[in-house]
């Protein structure tokens, strides 16, 4: 079976040309289109379903930078053991303890300043994450990528929180 990278006819790296995979995907659903398959015996119909079902699950693995990270690292033999590598560096675990309390403060204040704040301090702590993992995966590490790929894990679920926050203050 293919891999997301293969279906979209693309290279297998984490630096992607998304203006090229929208245009691959874009192709892709031309091709297996259920409208196109309404007059079709009930099998193909199935398989048509199958696999534009699996083109938008390749599209949205391979369009965010974290999915298609972690599926770099999955497809080259690392599992990000999410569930159980839970071990961070310190450094990392201190900061995430820091933004923990900022946002519990801002939000029991209700300070959008605040919140604005840490969302750019997130935004640029993601951004540099994402460098690094993508100078590691592009370079074959797979082993040290997957560290920083569950670490972004974490700024990504921490990021959704402090918009959900945001997004619950008074206009």
């Amino acid at each position: 079976m293919q891999n997301h990278f293969d279906l979209f006819q693309l290279p297998q790296r984490f630096a992607i040309d998304l203006s090229a995979l929208d245009g691959a995907y874009h192709n892709v659903q031309n091709q297996v289109h259920p409208d196109k398959f309404a007059s079709a015996p009930d099998a193909e119909k199935r398989v048509a379903m199958q696999w534009a079902t699996r083109a938008n699950e390749a599209y949205k693995t391979l369009k965010s930078p974290f999915k298609r990270a972690a599926y770099l690292c999955e497809l080259n033999g690392v599992d990000l053991q999410v569930e159980s590598n839970t071990a961070m560096p310190l450094e990392f675990l201190m900061q995430q303890m820091e933004w923990r309390e900022a946002l519990d403060d801002a939000r029991a204040q209700k300070n959008r300043d605040e919140l604005d704040a840490l969302d750019a301090a997130i935004r640029a702590a993601r951004k540099t994450a994402l460098a690094q993992i993508a100078q590691l995966l592009d370079a074959d590490d797979f082993t040290q990528a997957a560290g920083l790929v569950r670490q972004l894990m974490f700024l990504e679920k921490f990021a959704d929180e402090v918009l959900h926050a945001l997004d619950a203050l008074p206009d």
